[in-house]
């Protein structure tokens, strides 16, 4: 299966509590941190929810 980096390039610090906690479901501890999931619908509905907090890698 594909794989996707995604990197926390934004604090969710004061944001809504449901983008918080996607952020922590995506793995997330701390800004500038990237991890990699497998490429499926589900991760980038994530992704799009919280879009202006993370950065998709090549």
């Amino acid at each position: 299966m594909a794989m996707i980096k995604i990197k926390l390039v934004k604090s969710p610090i004061g944001k809504p509590e449901a983008h918080r906690k996607t952020v922590e479901a995506l793995g997330f501890k701390k800004i500038g941190q990237v991890v990699e999931k497998n490429d499926t619908p589900q991760i980038r509905g994530m992704i799009h929810q919280v879009n202006y907090m993370v950065e998709v890698l090549d």
